[in-house]
């Protein structure tokens, strides 16, 4: 199918680089990491949708664990509203949050191919955007592009997981956000509510906590653990 979005990047990772006169390889950067002796997860491409409170954090922990590929998708800019709960600086105000989060993730982990697709997400172009990926990770703002994406993907392929998020707004106990498998290949991560209405805003603690649960989640959906 030909692509039917525009602004694609695609950025392919190295082999070694150059530290402080050592070169280096992506088992030396990562050696902490749990063994994946079969390669898998260097061999897996996860697709980001939104790279805000979410996605930003999904996107470095699972560049941290050794993905082999990210697929970033947002059209948005980073303004300074952002800064209280995702993974951009001062310096990226005003980027492409496709952009400034491949900068961000490339200072972390030199290894990793990154293709950034700036463009909004829609049902005419989300079957094309996610069809190379082995796990979509939704990480958008409104229930309505949630609910397409899940459908859109759901329905028009039999092969792919799907990892969401519903529930991390507020201030609430941090112990109410969870994983939940929904059914065949759809997972659910946060708490299914918030008190947003009690409590006005986010916080980046909580908005991580459900970050994390969608990284851990996809690494062992792709090690096979779950």
């Amino acid at each position: 199918m030909a692509k039917i979005y525009k602004d694609c990047e695609i950025n392919k990772g190295l082999s070694h680089v150059t530290i402080k006169g050592y070169s280096l390889g992506p088992d030396d950067l990562f050696k902490r990491n749990i063994r994946d002796k079969d390669g898998v997860l260097a061999r897996s491409s996860v697709c980001i949708l939104g790279l805000g409170g979410l996605g930003s954090n999904i996107g470095v922990y699972l560049a941290r664990s050794g993905i082999g590929k990210l697929v970033l998708v947002d059209f948005d800019r980073v303004e300074l509203s952002n800064l209280n709960r995702q993974y951009y600086n001062l310096s990226h105000i005003g980027m492409k949050k496709p952009q400034a989060l491949l900068e961000v993730i490339r200072s972390i982990n030199p290894f990793i191919d990154l293709e950034i697709i700036n463009t909004k997400i829609d049902k005419d172009n989300i079957i094309d955007i996610v069809e190379g990926s082995d796990v979509v990770c939704e990480a958008l703002d409104d229930a309505a592009s949630k609910s397409m994406v899940v459908s859109e993907v759901l329905t028009n392929f039999d092969d792919k997981i799907l990892v969401a998020a519903s529930g991390m707004a507020g201030l609430d106990d941090a112990n109410l956000i969870r994983t939940e498998k929904k059914f065949g290949r759809l997972y659910i991560c946060g708490d299914g509510r918030s008190d947003f209405e009690e409590v006005d805003g986010m916080m980046a603690p909580r908005v991580s906590i459900c970050a994390g649960h969608q990284a851990n989640i996809i690494i062992r959906l792709l090690l096979g653990m779950e």
